[in-house]
Formats: structure tokens, sequence, C-alpha cells
């Protein structure tokens, strides 16, 4: 079965489904809108018909109470009464800005947008023009269908990033899985290496080459100590940060090729620092090695301690190509890689090791086509 086009269908159905059932709601937000003008309409046209056999009645007729009702209810739609004397009466209207004529004729502008005038007339004669606005009611169920597709893009947003948590949760699960399953496949040949060497010693063979297998097995050791601390929290001890860094550097420059020059500096002896041994190790190793590829091999790498109040900043410097700054960011996301070869986790473990295990800082301090700094900030014991 093909599971991507399966999620592909499923995928399309809810979004045609979901853009639907808003097409569905803004359909029928609008039908109510113009049903709820239409009976302003009519209540404003009974108004009217009201109003016009009030002015033409005289003082000794009776009109009832219709009348009386009618115009005392009206007490939320805003409206000009322009009689054709000229003479202008204004209800559920600002008292204090009626008294602008000014004022008065921008609203009946307005009014004319919003709602067609009704003319009252009486046997043929004009006695006056009423101009209406919208109910506060009906302004605000205007900006209903806005409200709802806010709400609805939120409620996805969040519907997305819980997904996206969940996934990239997973997928950190998934990784720290294999990496101690790594070190647990790794750990059997290790074992049977170091017997071997042992027995090896035993031989009358050249003690070089038992000591060169020792440092190899050593390395393994330490491979897998690092892929077995991966999903766990890993023990902090106190540590010199300088002794520390300089024996990372030390082994990676007796490693590296002869066309890189390694150089480091300090401005401090010693300092104390809490972190575990083998993966500051590890993170000091990744950030080197990428400096290297970025150099393609050749030029220069420069680590250097920087002792500031209660932190300390290690930089690691290289003379490579340099990253855009756009990607300053991005480079620690796993799965980014510039080089042809890796899965990219390289940087994305180096950020964990740091922020999430020591508490610390990792960022690009600078880069450019000369080269890059690297800055990894920890806090300090003294």
């Amino acid at each position: 079965m093909n599971f991507n086009s399966k999620n592909r269908t499923t995928n399309l159905t809810l979004l045609i489904a979901s853009f639907g059932f808003v097409s569905l709601i803004l359909w029928n937000t609008n039908s109510f809108f113009k049903q709820f003008k239409e009976e302003e309409r009519l209540k404003m046209e009974i108004w009217a018909t009201a109003q016009s056999e009030f002015q033409q009645s005289s003082e000794d007729m009776d009109l009832g109470n219709l009348h009386l009702k009618v115009f005392q209810n009206n007490t939320s739609t805003p409206m000009i009464l322009v009689n054709k004397d000229g003479s202008v009466k204004t209800n559920n209207m600002d008292k204090e800005k009626v008294s602008d004529s000014v004022y008065v004729q921008n609203q009946i502008l307005k009014f004319q947008n919003e709602n067609t005038p009704i003319s009252i007339d009486q046997q043929g004669t004009h006695l006056a023009t009423l101009y209406y606005g919208n109910s506060e009611v009906l302004n605000k169920l205007k900006y209903y269908p806005i409200a709802l597709l806010l709400i609805i893009f939120l409620f996805a947003a969040v519907i997305f990033f819980f997904f996206k948590t969940n996934k990239a949760s997973e997928q950190n699960k998934l990784w720290a899985g294999m990496a101690k399953e790594t070190a647990h496949q790794i750990g059997t040949p290790l074992s049977s290496l170091l017997g071997w060497n042992e027995l090896l010693k035993t031989e009358n063979i050249n003690p070089e080459i038992t000591k060169e297998i020792a440092k190899d097995i050593s390395r393994l050791e330490t491979i897998t100590e690092r892929f077995s601390k991966i999903g766990s929290l890993p023990k902090l001890d106190t540590h010199d940060i300088v002794k520390e860094t300089k024996d990372a550097y030390e082994y990676l420059k007796l490693r590296s090729s002869k066309l890189i020059e390694f150089s480091f500096a300090s401005d401090v002896a010693e300092l104390p620092v809490l972190l575990n041994h083998s993966l500051y190790n590890w993170t000091i190793e990744n950030l080197v090695k990428n400096g290297i590829d970025a150099m393609k091999g050749k030029g220069s790498i420069h680590i250097e301690i920087i002792s500031e109040g209660k932190q300390v900043h290690i930089q690691v410097s290289d003379t490579g190509h340099g990253i855009p700054k756009s990607d300053f960011q991005a480079i620690f996301n796993p799965g980014v890689t510039s080089k042809k070869r890796g899965w990219g986790l390289g940087l994305s473990l180096v950020k964990r090791i740091v922020e999430e295990y020591h508490k610390g800082k990792i960022k690009v301090l600078s880069s450019n086509k000369q080269g890059t700094v690297m800055q990894l900030t920890l806090k300090t014991l003294s």
C-alpha cells in the first residue's frame, strides 16, 4: 500500500472539507446579514410612514398609541430626517456632535452609502427624506466572519504546532533509540577486541601494534559512551574547561591533516565548569570537523577561551567559505547540511548537548567569506 499517497488523499480531503465548512459559515453569515438589513429597512419604512401621518395630522386628530410606540421603539438605528424646508432632525446619534452642521452632512453621505434613503411623501407631496445608517448590532455583525476566520486560523495553528511538536518528539525518541542501540551493538565486538588485544600482547609481536590497537579501542569506547548518553540526562562533574578544551584540541591536531594549521589561546590558566567530559569533547570535535570541512581540508583552526564574569566563551574559528546570515539558526536543525555526505545531525547534537544538557548557549558569532566563528557559552563555578 502506498502510505504517502493515502496521506496526501486524506490531507486533501480534510483541506476541501475545511474550505467547504468555512464557505458554508461565511455564506450563512452573509445571508443572515442581508436578512437582518432587510428587517431594519422594513422597520425604517414603518417609522417613515408613521412620521408622514404624524406630520399630516391635525392637533385635534387622535392617532392613538401606535405612532408613539413606533417612535419609542426605534432606539438603535441612527437616522437623520431632512424636512422639505431644509430643517434637520436627528435620532440615536451623539447629541454633542449633531449641532455641528458639517458633521451632520458627513453622516448623511455615510448613511447614503450604507442604505438607500427613504422619501416620505403624502398624496404626491414630498414631505421629507429619511437617511439612516446601520445599527450597532449590524455593524458588529459585519466583523463576525473575520472574527470567526481568525478563531479558525488560531485553532488550526494550535493543531499544526501540536502535531509538529509531537512529530519532532517522536523523531527525537527515534534518534535516541537508534543511538543507544548502536552503542549496545558496538559493545559486544568491542569487548572481544579488548580480549584479542590482550592476547596479542602475550605474543612476540611489535608492542607498538598493540599500543595503536589499544588507542583505537579506547576511541571506540569513547564513541560508545557518547551514543549511550543520547536521550538520557548525563552526569555533570566539575572539570577544568581549559584542560578539557586543550585535550580535545591536541587529540584533533594529531589526527588531522598537516595542511590544517591549529592554534589555541586562553585568557585564564584554569577555570572550573560543570560538564560531561565525553559529551563536551564530542562538541569540540564536531565544531572543529565542521570547520575543517568548510575549509575543504586546508586552512586554519583557532580555539580561544574567554572568561567573562560568571560565564566562559569557547570560540572555534575557521577560514572556510562562511555561512549565509539567513542560515545562522537553520544550521542547528536536524538534517540541515551543505555536505554531500552526512545526515546533518552534527550541529543539531552539539546544540542539544550545550543547551539541554549543559544549560549553555551556542551560536554563530560571525561568518563571512574569510571564515566563521562559532561560540558556545557555559556557566562557571568560580
